[in-house]
C-alpha cells in the first residue's frame, strides 16, 4: 500500500530543494492523502509553457489551467530545459521508492505515488 511519511518527505526534500534551487524553480513540496508527494511548481526561469505539447491549443490551456506532469512519458511531452528539470526532479521524487505492480493482473504495489503540478486551475505558472 502506497505510503509517504512526513519524515519521508523531508528525507527527500533538500535533493529536490537542490535542483528546483538549480533550475531557479520556485515549488513546493507536500504530502497527498498520506499516499503521494506532491511537487507545485509555482514560478521560475524555466518556460514549461513554451516547451509543452504539439499544437498550440495544447499550450494555451496549459497556460490557462496548469499542467499537471505524467510521471512516466514526461520525455514525450516536454522539450528543452523543462524536460532537463524533469528529468532530474523526478527521480529524485522516487529516490527509494518501488514499483512491483502488474497491470494485466490488476496488482497495484508502490512505495509511494508523485504528482508534479505546474501552476494551478487558479493561480498559474508565471516565468520569471
Amino acid at each position: 500500500m502506497a505510503y509517504v511519511s512526513q519524515d519521508l518527505k523531508a528525507k527527500l526534500a533538500p535533493a529536490i530543494k537542490a535542483i528546483c534551487k538549480k533550475y531557479g524553480v520556485k515549488a513546493s513540496l507536500a504530502v497527498g492523502n498520506h499516499s503521494t508527494l506532491v511537487l507545485n511548481v509555482k514560478s521560475g526561469k524555466i518556460d514549461f509553457i513554451s516547451d509543452y505539447g504539439d499544437t498550440p491549443e495544447a499550450r494555451k490551456d496549459a497556460e490557462k489551467f496548469g499542467i499537471q506532469v505524467n510521471p512516466y512519458h514526461y520525455k514525450s511531452h516536454f522539450d528543452g530545459k523543462s524536460k532537463k528539470f524533469l528529468s532530474e526532479v523526478i527521480p529524485a521524487m522516487n529516490n527509494g521508492n518501488h514499483d512491483n505492480s502488474n497491470i494485466q493482473i490488476d496488482y497495484f504495489d508502490v512505495g509511494w505515488y508523485i504528482n508534479v503540478n505546474i501552476g494551478k486551475w487558479n493561480k498559474p505558472y508565471t516565468v520569471e
